[in-house]
């Protein structure tokens, strides 16, 4: 593509990311463009962030070690992130002579469980470049580490739903819902608990090939599927889907649930046939709904009062879900909050209550809205993977729990049924991913990463995670590397040959691991005597086995593939019955739990004796919401959901993303009536702050929020650079939501609501820092 300037014509290279197939535009060598790809029926425009993100001045362009570390050695440091802390820049030879000798020292002296292998995070797309897997598989080859389990996103549902629908039941429910076809040409009625954002169905881990979530969400509603979306965000469903929005008091999911499967039982319209056969606990969660058990009945009334929605309104629902092909759906974002399993739970109960649990287009679903590979069909056969090994350690956390690991060794905690206890962690190693995005309590954590002997991070750009490390190795982007990806469920699986050189020094990571594994007398067993490309082959052609064994369609050799730039990916799966072979025959067909049936009560659970997550659904009143104690000195509820200008805090420095900050702050969303309340206007900075912490943002008022509610999404990047009393000048809500576990069985995050008050911040703002590069002296002038 010449553009008759004399200049270097621009060519155009395919990709993928989480985000989806889009084109690169590249001149000399450099990223100077995006454009969607022509196939993409609804492309994401975070693809707009790419170009300045690519080659951007927080690119680690060379290995650095924090100074202090490499004066005075190992050991906890305070200072660790402080934002005029100074890096050494060294060549790799010192680099990784420097860590491997590390990795060695703690190894010998206090085994693997010393070491967090804490890299989580999406990273980049690629089957083989997937910064996850190649951490662990080095990690287990020099002798094991402690990991964590479960994810940010949806610990809860992780963890409860093996017990209530069996382990099978549980993976369904995450990987092989009904496609959104399935819900057009079955469903009546979509009612659904956290919304249906069309921002969140962007997304989808290794990406997908095209975007056709929104279209068919679209489409479902053209063909007459009546949609309610129970949020308090009017636009978590768009707004031509004519989705019936109830403005619900956020955290009262699980009592206004609890009110409808009394109103069932109350006008006798629950499926007692149903739950007597395909179920336990029904005259437990009866009882209990009924107010026998704590003379409560949880009424549309008593929900009234919590949630803020009308009791005649709740009564009405339940009686038209009753009255035709009806699916719940609990979004992921609902669960991340204190006693998250009850909306998950109960919204199970209900669903039961209705009796359509294994019926097309009707039951129970949780993920719907929440990213974009939901609804999207299933791979039976899987994908491609790089093989991580086995973990000789075991030593385990919850995701959500890495600062009290940090700040506790040895304490004992509790975790679905087990009783535990907190390693002594001398060394952290991440390796894609960002805690300080994905973590909650962020002063908390940051004091934290102070008490390791050494933090390790690989990483593409100076995020707030690398700038808490000792040690930090450029890493390469997706567009530096050959590679290939697909998401789950996806159409085709996609090339991803490398567009530009990497930048500076940057390296692969499986070459990273492979010099260190070869410095450790383990190089051979990490490898395997391959290199990259050859693993890529490798990984391409055991999967075509898998397939031929399987009696799948075959796809063509590597050789074709590579060529044509995708394939079709054989054997998806378009759509199925949620649970339908349960339904048909629940005594052939039983679920993995002690029953063999849906429980609605759990004996298991039950026996755990934890107070925060009892035997069944129960209403337990959480701290951070609207009309508790907490809320007269912290009036106004956070919503801190995911946001539209980036996935999570990826590319923040991208053209889309700063495209919608406020005097380059995230914008905080206000009702007109709590801004006009507070004398606050579109535009102005304003200090967001509670007991925890604070931080500015710009206001943008918006009345598709509900009053008393004000939304600062996830992912702009953690800058605590300012004045005394400031935790974060850039807008990060995380500074701000409360690092506790959803409850003792799962420990999912919390993040997505905190308490707050809103304030006019008075004066000059101090700048935002965080995209400049640290302060990184060359080795010669130490």
């Amino acid at each position: 593509m010449a553009d008759g300037e004399g200049r270097a014509p621009v060519t155009v290279h395919p990709t993928h990311a989480h985000w989806g197939s889009y084109q690169v535009l590249v001149r000399d060598g450099t990223v100077v463009g995006v454009r969607p790809d022509p196939a993409d029926p609804a492309p994401s425009p975070v693809i707009r962030n790419t170009p300045v993100a690519q080659h951007h001045a927080t690119r680690v362009a060379r290995p650095a070690v924090r100074r202090r570390w490499l004066e005075s050695g190992p050991g906890p440091d305070d200072r660790r992130g402080h934002p005029d802390d100074e890096y050494v820049a060294v060549d790799w030879e010192t680099a990784l002579d420097l860590l491997a000798a590390e990795l060695d020292r703690v190894r010998r002296e206090h085994g693997g469980t010393a070491v967090y292998g804490g890299s989580y995070g999406w990273a980049s797309a690629g089957r083989l470049h997937h910064s996850q897997g190649q951490l662990h598989r080095f990690l287990n080859t020099i002798g094991g580490y402690t990991r964590s389990r479960a994810t940010y996103s949806h610990a809860a549902v992780e963890v409860l739903f093996p017990h209530v629908v069996g382990p099978r039941g549980g993976y369904e429910l995450l990987r092989r819902p009904p496609t959104w076809r399935a819900i057009a040409e079955h469903t009546d009625l979509l009612v659904s608990f956290g919304g249906l954002r069309v921002s969140n169905m962007w997304t989808a881990s290794g990406g997908r090939a095209a975007h056709t979530a929104e279209p068919d969400l679209r489409a479902a509603a053209g063909r007459g599927v009546r949609m309610v979306s129970v949020s308090p965000l009017r636009d978590d469903t768009p707004a031509d889907v004519a989705a019936e929005w109830l403005p619900i008091s956020p955290g009262t999911d699980t009592a206004v649930l609890l009110a409808l499967i009394h109103t069932l039982f109350a006008d006798g319209l629950a499926d007692t046939g149903f739950l007597a056969r395909y179920t336990v606990g029904a005259d437990e969660l009866r009882d209990y709904v009924m107010g026998d058990v704590d003379g409560v009945p949880k009424s549309p009334e008593w929900a009234a009062e919590l949630s803020g929605l009308p009791a005649d309104g709740l009564r009405d629902l339940a009686r038209r879900m009753a009255a035709g092909r009806t699916l719940v759906n609990v979004g992921w974002s609902v669960q991340r909050a204190r006693y998250g399993e009850q909306p998950l739970w109960a919204g199970l109960a209900l669903a039961a209550c209705l009796g359509q649990i294994g019926l097309p287009g009707g039951g129970f679903a949780t993920g719907y809205g929440s990213m974009g590979s939901y609804g999207g069909g299933a791979t039976p056969e899987g994908l491609p993977t790089f093989p991580q090994g086995r973990n000789p350690v075991d030593s385990v956390i919850p995701v959500a729990r890495v600062t009290d690991m940090l700040l506790n060794p040895g304490a004992p905690f509790d975790f679905d049924g087990r009783r535990l206890r907190y390693p002594d962690i001398r060394l952290v190693y991440w390796s894609g991913g960002n805690p300080f995005h994905h973590h909650q309590d962020l002063n908390r954590l940051s004091r934290a990463f102070g008490r390791p002997e050494t933090v390790v991070v690989h990483e593409t750009h100076w995020t707030a995670t690398a700038r808490h490390a000792d040690i930090v190795l450029p890493s390469t982007t997706a567009l530096e590397r050959d590679d290939f990806t697909a998401g789950q469920g996806d159409l085709r699986l996609r090339a991803m040959p490398r567009v530009v050189a990497p930048h500076g020094e940057a390296r692969d990571e499986y070459d990273v691991f492979s010099e260190l594994a070869a410095r450790m007398g383990v190089g051979a067993e990490f490898t395997e005597g391959r290199t990259s490309a050859e693993w890529l082959v490798h990984l391409y052609e055991e999967w075509r086995g898998r397939l031929r064994a399987a009696g799948t369609e075959v796809p063509p050799p590597f050789e074709e593939f590579w060529a044509a730039g995708s394939i079709p990916i054989p054997g998806r799966v378009e759509d199925s019955a949620l649970f339908g072979d349960f339904r048909a025959d629940p005594d052939g067909c039983p679920l993995g739990t002690p029953s063999g049936r849906i429980e609605l009560y759990s004996a298991t659970i039950a026996g755990f004796g934890y107070p925060d997550c009892p035997g069944r659904p129960t209403w337990l009143d959480p701290e951070e919401r609207l009309g508790s104690p907490r809320s007269r000195t912290w009036p106004l509820l956070l919503v801190a959901n995911q946001p539209t200008g980036r996935l999570h805090s990826q590319q923040d420095m991208g053209e889309h993303s700063r495209s919608e900050k406020i005097a380059d702050r995230a914008p905080i969303r206000m009702h007109p009536a709590d801004a006009a309340a507070r004398g606050l206007a579109d535009g102005d900075v304003v200090r967001v702050a509670n007991d925890r912490g604070s931080c500015l943002a710009g206001v943008r008022t918006s009345t598709d929020l509900r009053p008393g509610v004000v939304q600062l999404a996830t992912g702009a990047w953690f800058d605590p650079s300012g004045a005394p009393g400031l935790s974060c000048v850039h807008g990060n809500p995380n500074v701000l939501t409360p690092d506790a576990g959803t409850s003792a069985l799962s420990h999912g995050s919390t993040g997505q609501l905190a308490l707050v008050e809103v304030e006019r911040f008075e004066g000059t703002p101090p700048p935002v820092r965080v995209f400049d590069p640290p302060r990184i002296t060359p080795a010669a002038e130490r």
